[in-house]
Parts: structure tokens; sequence; C-alpha cells
């Protein structure tokens, strides 16, 4: 296994950040940590990267303990954390020359294991930093965890605040990363995102829900689901929430994703009461479950 978590636990002062966490990562796949902002995502990174001391458990990357090989550890994996950490007054060359140093390596040494990604800002690698879009600055932060030519990348939320755009272009670029044998472990809330790794683990409060590939974690919802839509959509959600056999209501785009304790449920029967609240356009369709929706299931 290129990652292995067992049993990690942290707390700060009475708040529980992470409880109990096993899971490992086999080598050469995307990973996802899929959860909300305060899930714990950020302090299991750092509790890998050897940044953040567990309070117990243990863990391994690349098959190296993080506590007693650390140093080792930092030499071998590269980190992008969730909020941008590049010198803004540097260049984008001057960042890169950086990294490349503190490794001991060269940009010319491992321009091949960039030069995709690298080509992309090339054209302005004498501006500073700062004044780089989102999307600039991803690739910039991606290089530099990457000029040292590392066997394991932690990307701690990367798309966050980022242009769909761009947000698609870096899952182009991790799977480039990943046919090269990189092991990529990345958090993220977007729940699509997380449909692109090979396996994920929910994790919510601090707890891992399921661990598993996002297509069976998808078939786990265990009730019917529908497509539920009116022409007033907060009325709807309201009306939904007082039907007598609901079993779960929540907004899903355009649509109302609803689903019925009843083994027996008859769509009808749900048309009719929602005529009788005086909805109009009502519709009622059969759909399959996401990733989110199990996730909203399990964490309900």
């Amino acid at each position: 296994m290129s990652i292995s978590v067992k049993n990690i636990s942290k707390s700060y002062g009475e708040v529980q950040a992470v409880q109990d966490i096993s899971f490992e990562v086999k080598e050469g796949e995307i990973f996802g940590l899929i959860g909300p902002d305060g899930a714990g995502k950020t302090t299991l990174f750092r509790i890998l990267t050897t940044l953040l001391l567990a309070d117990s458990g243990e863990a391994t990357v690349d098959g190296k303990d993080v506590v007693k090989d650390y140093i080792d550890i930092r030499n071998h994996v590269g980190y992008m954390p969730g909020r941008f950490s590049l010198y803004q007054d540097l260049s984008v060359e001057e960042n890169l020359e950086f990294f490349a140093t503190i490794f001991g390596t060269t940009i010319e040494e491992n321009y091949e294991l960039i030069k995709d990604i690298y080509v992309q800002i090339e054209p302005f690698k004498k501006r500073r930093t700062g004044t780089l879009s989102g999307g600039m600055k991803q690739k910039l932060a991606l290089s530099c965890a990457l000029i040292h030519k590392p066997k394991v990348l932690f990307l701690d939320e990367p798309t966050t605040g980022v242009d769909p755009v761009s947000r698609k272009e870096f899952w182009h670029m991790l799977k480039r990363l990943q046919e090269k044998g990189i092991t990529i472990l990345v958090s993220t809330p977007y729940m699509d995102e997380a449909a692109l790794c090979d396996r994920i683990a929910l994790i919510q409060d601090g707890k891992i829900l399921e661990v598993d590939t996002p297509e069976n974690i998808s078939k786990r919802f265990p009730k019917k689901l529908y497509n539920v839509s009116s022409d007033n959509t907060y009325q709807l959600i309201q009306d939904l929430k007082l039907y007598e056999s609901m079993h779960s209501v929540f907004p899903f785009g355009e649509w109302v994703h609803y689903a019925d304790s009843d083994k027996d449920f008859n769509p009808i029967d749900l048309q009719n009461y929602l005529e009788e609240k005086k909805h109009t356009n009502i519709t009622i369709a059969l759909t399959e479950p996401s990733i989110e929706d199990t996730f909203m299931e399990l964490s309900s």
C-alpha cells in the first residue's frame, strides 16, 4: 500500500478533528477524501505529510512511518495545501527554482514531469505570482509540488475557488500524472470531482462514513430516488417534508430529490398530495442516486 492509516485521532482542546480514522490507498491510484469544510480533511493531510502529530493511531506513507521517518517522507512526497502558499512577490520562475533548490534538484532535471502543466504558464514565467489568475496559480502550485519527482502527491482542496474550465483541466492533468505512476490523495468538497477518483472515502465530523469506488457508493443509497419539481420549489420542499411516508428530501440543482420510506410507494399518491397543496406543473420521475445522495443519507 502507498498510504496506510490506522485508527488516527486528533483533537484540538474539546474539538475532535479526526476520530479513529482508517483507510488504505493503493499504489498508483487517485484516492479522494470527500467532505464539507470542517470535516477533518486538512487535519488528516497535515498528519500524513508530517506537519502535525496525531494523538493516537499510526500511519505510513510509501512504507515509511509518519513519525519515525518524517524527514524521508518530506523528501519523497509533494504537498499542495488548500490555501495558496507560494511567494506572491517572486516570479513564476523564481518560485519554481526556489522549490527545486530546497529539494536539491533543478527545473531542467525534472522538467519532463511538469512539462504538460508548466508549458501553460511558462509564457508568464517572469510575472509576479501575486498577479496570476486562480487557474494559473493552481498550475504553478502543482508544478512546485512536483518539481522533486515525488512518489505520493497530496492535494488539499486544490480546485476550491477555481473556475469550472480550470477545474476540468486540472483533473486532466491529474490523470496524466497517474499514468506516470504517482499516487494521488486529493481532498475536495465537490461531489462531481469525487466521481473522477478510483476510490473515495466520505468524511463528516472527523469520521469516515464509507470507503469504496464512486460507483459502488452511489449504489448504496437504500431507497428508490425521485426527481420532483413544481412551480414553487421552496414550498415544494416544505410540503414534501410533511408527507407522511417521507424518508428524505433535499434540493439537487433544478430538482428536489425525494425518497420514500414505504416499500409500496406509489408516485401517483404523491402527485395527488402535491396537487391538494396547490402545486402546479408537477414532475415526479425516477432517477439514479449519486455520491451526494449517499453522502447525505449517511451523514443524516
